[in-house]
């Protein structure tokens, strides 16, 4: 497959992805009333359909989520100006907050109802630089494990071309959520 057709194939499910975000609930915080029960693949589900809300850091940082399912999450960003730092390369912190919701989602698919997790440890490795010529590049996030008390995933920051811009992991804390107060 080309460069160019895997652009496009990106660029349609991008479009896709927004018309149902911005149809559905929008940006925000999803009430404990609306994921109680439902499992943390579930959840991320609801929110790729446009049930429950995305987080606004995607739209000040112009990234969106593609895809999700077990152990896995895509997220797909477009660098822009706003992401440069003074050296005119894409700004680190918009590498790690990619990669750190990809890994953050990929772990949130494999948590049971009633339980949550935390990033305890991120770590990013920059192996490329990454200015707005490349019109897109992809975070994908896998569990490489998800225990009682601890989950671990890995991720990728890649172009549509495949050259590697950046890789991360992380450590996740996981627990069990508060009590809701009953009605």
């Amino acid at each position: 497959m080309t460069h160019h057709s895997t652009l496009e194939q990106w660029l349609a499910q991008e479009r896709e992805t927004l018309a149902r975000l911005d149809a559905g609930a929008g940006p925000g915080v999803a009430r404990p009333e609306q994921i109680a029960g439902l499992t943390g693949l579930q959840q991320m589900q609801a929110l790729l359909r446009g049930d429950l809300p995305f987080a606004t850091i995607a739209r000040t940082l112009d990234f969106v989520i593609m895809e999700v399912d077990d152990g896995r999450a895509v997220f797909q960003g477009t660098p822009g100006m706003a992401h440069l730092n003074p050296m005119g390369t894409v700004h680190g912190g918009w590498f790690a907050t990619l990669l750190d919701s990809a890994l953050g989602c990929a772990v949130h698919t494999r948590m049971e109802p009633g339980r949550g997790y935390t990033t305890a440890e991120l770590g990013v490795n920059l192996v490329k630089a990454l200015t707005p010529r490349v019109q897109r590049v992809r975070a994908e996030g896998r569990v490489v494990h998800s225990g009682r008390q601890l989950a671990t995933a890995e991720a990728r920051l890649v172009g549509p071309d495949g050259t590697l811009y950046a890789h991360a992991t992380t450590t996740c804390l996981v627990f069990d959520l508060p009590a809701q107060s009953r009605a």
